[in-house]
């Protein structure tokens, strides 16, 4: 069994039929979900679904594109939303100095809430970093109350970038964009994540790996992607699966 640990399931594309999204999942051996969400508009809609099907869980958070419409959504808010017992994860949160959507301190101050209330509850922290390798890491390495784990999610940034992430006791998860032709340095970086440390993700309903590019990605997508991954790390498709299955349930612990 596979896990899409990074799906966006609320999103129109795949929202308007999640049974069916679910059920073709399934069928190609996808049995657990991370339902993301990205504004705070999202938590209700994102729990709901966890809370209407077996296997899926959800999170709370603002994506730094998101970090200037949410000025007072803080440390607190997200502590609070995430008392809810299908929330195992705080995000996805970050900084993207790529698109440059939100005011860059902005971001900053919005991300540190985020590690803020991950510290606070005990809950991984899924992050998102684009073009802002120094300073993400920079806030991850400031001091704070409590122990901080969590993802970097949709992997693409550099090896060095990796090793300090993984040093930190973060996990590495790799989406479609792994699979593409154009995409080299990262085959090379996923070759050297440790096993215990890999996830899978489709980040969908965007980047839809090789061989469907073109199409709305969809959950069940991260079977082209596990396989891809495991031809190019030298493993079976089966071995890679249980790895980073159990590598999914020993981070989100409080996925029962």
């Amino acid at each position: 069994m596979l896990i899409d640990s990074h799906c966006h399931l609320n999103y129109a594309s795949l929202g308007e039929d999640v049974p069916g999204v679910l059920a073709r999942a399934r069928g190609a051996g996808v049995g657990g979900f991370l339902a993301i969400s990205c504004r705070e508009s999202e938590w209700d809609g994102v729990i709901a679904i966890a809370d209407a099907h077996d296997g899926v869980w959800a999170s709370v958070g603002i994506h730094p594109h998101e970090a200037d419409e949410h000025p007072d959504t803080d440390a607190a808010t997200l502590v609070a939303a995430s008392a809810h017992p299908r929330v195992i994860a705080i995000g996805e949160t970050g900084l993207d100095y790529y698109y440059d959507k939100s005011d860059r301190e902005r971001q900053k101050t919005s991300f540190r809430s985020h590690i803020q209330a991950a510290r606070a509850t005990g809950l991984p922290l899924i992050v998102h970093t684009r073009d802002a390798e120094a300073d993400t890491l920079a806030l991850l390495k400031e001091p704070g109350e409590g122990p901080l784990t969590g993802v970097i999610h949709c992997f693409t940034a550099s090896q060095s970038f990796a090793d300090e992430a993984l040093a930190l006791g973060f996990y590495i998860s790799l989406s479609g964009i792994v699979t593409f032709k154009n995409a080299r340095d990262l085959q090379e970086t996923a070759k050297t994540i440790p096993a215990d440390r890999l996830l899978v993700e489709t980040d969908s309903p965007y980047l839809a790996p090789v061989p469907m590019r073109g199409k709305t990605c969809e959950p069940a997508f991260v079977a082209h992607t596990a396989r891809f991954l495991s031809a190019l790390r030298g493993v079976s498709e089966t071995e890679l699966a249980a790895s980073t299955t159990a590598n999914f349930h020993a981070l989100f612990t409080k996925a029962a």
